[in-house]
């Protein structure tokens, strides 16, 4: 199973027409080994991936020159970003890292380290993935810097492009070189690398980097110099239609979704919008139904409505109107109408065949999609029919996978779970080949996952996940690939706590979690929590990676209200996330919520 991607195949082509127009921006010289590093946000939307790499333009060895190292954010997703160097072959070894943030959001500092010897991966200055071998060896060609915006032609991998959605920008703050200099660097691991430049991007240095036109076989636009613009301190990566090139946009937001949960309603914008049209209650009208506030989301593309008198078992219609995007002069949504969306009336346990059809009491697999309840994302189909599967009567389900996948989501009303995921080596007969993480809401359920070692090939392997905690509404499943491609063969999931709150044994299950005061803080900073029953409690801080920074609380509380102070020591500023578990009688709750220490 020799990874080869031909929509790599970036060779220039100079010609023109079509229906897109992407950007790139390169640099003129070349570089052989360092530290190459970058703070930008990417730009959101499905079909279209924002970058940033480094590469060895071919020569007359063609495609077994090729030398790439690549950090890609696909817009489809929030959680994720995507490592790969490109061997000579134009081989892939790429791995898609589970990140605690979304990278569409905000601004966020990725690098690569290039040695000899190894190529590692960081995020906001954390090592998150390291290669070594002979594939890293044979990176030895002098390569260039690179940043660009492009659709790809290939909906498994990005998801599929919405014109409507057009234009995306991403958005870079800096871009930053050192050199590989081992035991006499200055930054870097080791201090083995030492600090050359750094580019501001206050204006276009036309000595360091140079404007690209060209496309490929593969890329559904051509790069046109129109597409990369200097502004405000940033460099800015358009991806337009053939006429609206450009930092402009002259489409307005429009409603992706609305979906109602526990007297809420969320919708989703397709585009970022301003906070005070967002906000303003009049703009959202539910025939019936009392809009009682609106609260924008911090990726300003959702708005969460606090609604009164709406019966999820009736059909509600939402009217929008008046919400204004960022552009200047800004684009208006005058009036959208759109179904509300309520939970789906699942009967547990709910089982799904991965890469199957329906059979029995098994729902078929699907690809996610706004509409939808559940599906895969990034994934590519297979089957082994008539594979005989060991320590199982559920053959079917063995005998199909989603291989290459990315995530599996599933919309859940609010409450805990029991997750159970299937899964079976149907194609290496030796230990060492498949080797994969596995992610759930946030949580690495398992590390480094080699099924042949696990229990052999052609043989049913089940990852059990209790006591999963849904509160967005979604259940969030991420597979990285290490080595080899991930797969997945089934899910099964069981309602452990209701929706309404209550668990099984009448226990009330929503503890709470207030957010932190001040906010953002500097020094120190105050967390209030609350217990409805003597219960087992934790609160740890975790960092953008999910990494454990601090435990804060780890005690058996009587019921009553609880306040802490943190004062972390050696911190640096930035995004945490704090979280409270708590464990009662066998039933559990979790609560995560955001903070900004600011230095």
């Amino acid at each position: 199973m020799q990874r080869y991607l031909l929509i790599f195949l970036i060779l220039p082509v100079v010609v023109y027409g079509k229906d897109f127009k992407g950007a790139e921006l390169r640099t003129k010289s070349t570089y052989i080994y360092g530290r190459f590093e970058v703070n930008y946000k990417a730009s959101y939307g499905a079909g279209q991936t924002s970058t940033f790499f480094t590469y060895h333009e071919l020569g007359s060895g063609g495609v077994s020159e090729w030398n790439e190292l690549d950090i890609e954010i696909l817009g489809r997703y929030t959680d994720d970003v995507q490592f790969n160097p490109i061997t000579p072959g134009q081989a892939n070894h790429e791995h898609h890292q589970w990140v605690n943030f979304d990278p569409t959001a905000d601004f966020y500092t990725y690098a690569i380290e290039w040695t000899p010897d190894y190529v590692a991966w960081f995020v906001e200055g954390e090592e998150v993935h390291r290669q070594t071998g002979d594939h890293i060896t044979a990176l030895n060609l002098d390569q260039k810097i690179m940043m660009n915006i492009w659709p790809p032609a290939y909906s498994s991998w990005v998801g599929t492009l919405d014109s409507r959605t057009l234009p995306f920008f991403a958005y870079y703050d800096w871009v930053s070189y050192a050199s590989y200099t081992p035991g006499s660097g200055d930054v870097g691991t080791g201090n083995n690398f030492t600090f050359l430049w750094r580019d501001d991007f206050e204006s276009w240095d036309t000595n360091r980097w140079a404007k690209a036109s060209h496309t490929w076989n593969g890329n559904n636009s051509d790069f046109t110099p129109d597409n990369c613009v200097f502004l405000d301190g940033k460099m800015v990566l358009c991806l337009t239609d053939a006429v609206n090139t450009g930092y402009t946009d002259k489409n307005k937001p429009f409603v992706q979704f609305a979906r109602y949960e526990r007297d809420t309603v969320l919708v989703a914008f397709s585009e970022e919008i301003t906070q005070e049209s967002a906000e303003k209650v009049g703009n959202y009208l539910i025939s019936g139904v009392t809009v009682v506030k609106a609260i924008q989301q911090r990726n300003h593309r959702h708005v969460k409505l606090v609604v009164k008198g709406l019966d999820e078992n009736s059909s509600h219609s939402l009217v929008v109107l008046g919400i204004k995007d960022l552009a200047t002069p800004a684009n208006t949504l005058l009036g959208q109408s759109v179904s509300i969306q309520t939970p789906p009336g699942w009967q547990y346990p709910l089982k799904i065949n991965v890469g199957g059809d329906a059979y029995g009491d098994w729902l078929a697999d699907q690809n996610w999609t706004h509409e939808g309840d559940y599906g895969q994302l990034g994934g590519t189909p297979g089957s082994f029919y008539g594979q005989a599967i060991s320590g199982t009567t559920d053959d079917l389900v063995y005998q199909t996978e989603q291989r290459g996948i990315v995530k599996y989501q599933v919309r859940l009303p609010t409450g805990a779970y029991d997750v159970t995921l299937m899964l079976a080596e149907n194609y290496f007969s030796a230990a060492d080949c498949r080797l994969m993480d596995i992610n759930v809401e946030g949580v690495y359920v398992i590390r480094d996952l080699d099924l042949f070692t696990e229990v052999g090939s052609h043989t049913a392997f089940l990852l059990e996940v209790p006591n999963v905690w849904i509160n967005d509404g979604i259940l969030d499943i991420h597979l990285a690939d290490n080595k080899d491609y991930t797969l997945l063969n089934g899910v099964i999931i069981n309602q452990h706590v209701s929706e309404t709150g209550q668990s099984e044994n009448g226990i009330p299950a929503h503890f709470y979690l207030s957010q932190n005061y001040p906010n953002p803080f500097n020094s120190v900073t105050t967390i209030e929590y609350r217990t409805m029953s003597p219960a087992d409690v934790t609160i740890k801080i975790y960092n953008l990676l999910g990494r454990e920074i601090a435990c804060v609380v780890d005690n058996f509380l009587n019921s009553g209200k609880y306040v802490i102070d943190w004062q972390p020591d050696n911190v640096p500023g930035g995004l945490y996330f704090y979280r409270m578990d708590v464990s009662h009688a066998g039933e559990s709750f979790s609560e995560t919520r955001k903070m900004i220490l600011v230095k």
